[in-house]
């Protein structure tokens, strides 16, 4: 890999980790569209290292908090009825699925996952999700003509079973296609939680999925000898520093606005890879064009 490949993927991965759009399909299309080789999963899961240094400094004070509250809480009963406390044990049940299919799916992940088929498959599919859970939430927010305007949870009203749906969805993100925050925070808007709400709990709810899975693909990487290690690293260091940019910007956006345009692009994204493919312009198990 060279240092302007790195640049141009930690770019990618900055501009495309927090938004609904899918940050590994994007990953994937780039190197793809560009002729470059597939950067791979070890690539995609060490630059969100970098993402994710970007999310524990930008909600450091609700991590902070959180740490605290969920430490006293296993050793002090009176502190297991603390929202912060609920939190740390909340974030952690969620992370259970993601877990458990991340292990038991790794070859998949690693390879038929990765069929550009299937990312155009999922880019659309959930693109139209996503575009049916903010409808619902437009609606709720707004009311109508013989609709009041209803109320939505927050995050004090997230319980367990809230907690592994989540999870469920954000396991769903191993698919390259599926967006990790797209899923997590359409299904948050199924549920009936504000935008805000359902999109800080899937921030906090990736921590501990994507360190862990930084750091065990590190340590195969490190083992195996199969990273460029210069480019990779830089290009976690832009990740970081784009993804940080990001995340400012999108909680304010997630606030006013709807989802809708990321809904159009990922349709029409989709659309275009699948003919693409289709035409042979595009290998669909490289990242070459097809001749």
């Amino acid at each position: 890999m060279s240092w302007f490949e790195s640049l141009i993927l930690g770019l990618v991965q900055g501009l495309t980790e927090f938004l609904p759009v899918s940050s590994s399909a994007h990953l994937r299309l780039t190197a793809a569209f560009s002729g470059w080789d597939d950067p791979g999963a070890a690539f995609t899961a060490i630059t969100q290292i970098g993402t994710e240094a970007a999310v524990l400094i930008y909600f450091r004070e609700d991590i902070g908090r959180i740490l605290s509250a969920w430490f006293r809480s296993l050793y002090d009963k009176a502190w297991r009825k603390d929202h912060d406390a609920q939190m740390g044990w909340l974030v952690i049940v969620g992370s259970i699925p993601i877990g458990v299919l991340g292990v038991t799916l790794k070859d998949q992940i690693e390879g038929p996952f990765r069929d550009l088929r299937i990312t155009a498959t999922m880019l659309i599919v959930v693109g139209v999700i996503i575009g049916i859970a903010d409808r619902l939430a437009a609606r709720d927010e707004t009311g109508g003509r013989h609709r009041a305007i209803k109320e939505r949870k927050g995050l004090r009203d997230l319980g367990v079973r809230d907690g592994l749906i989540f999870g469920l969805c954000q396991a769903a993100a191993l698919i390259p296609g599926v967006s990790r925050s797209g899923a997590t925070i359409s299904g948050g808007l199924f549920m009936g939680y504000q935008r805000e709400a359902a999109a800080r709990y899937s921030f906090l709810l990736a921590i501990p999925a994507v360190l862990a899975s930084g750091l065990f693909e590190l340590k195969d990487a490190m083992e195996g000898g199969h990273v460029s290690w210069g480019p990779t690293i830089f290009a976690t260091i832009i990740a970081f520093v784009t993804g940080y940019a990001v995340i400012a910007w999108f909680m304010k956006f997630i606030s006013t606005k709807s989802f809708m345009p990321f809904v159009w692009y990922r349709i029409a994204l989709g659309i275009i890879l699948i003919a693409l493919v289709t035409f042979g312009v595009l290998s669909p198990h490289a990242a070459e064009s097809a001749h």
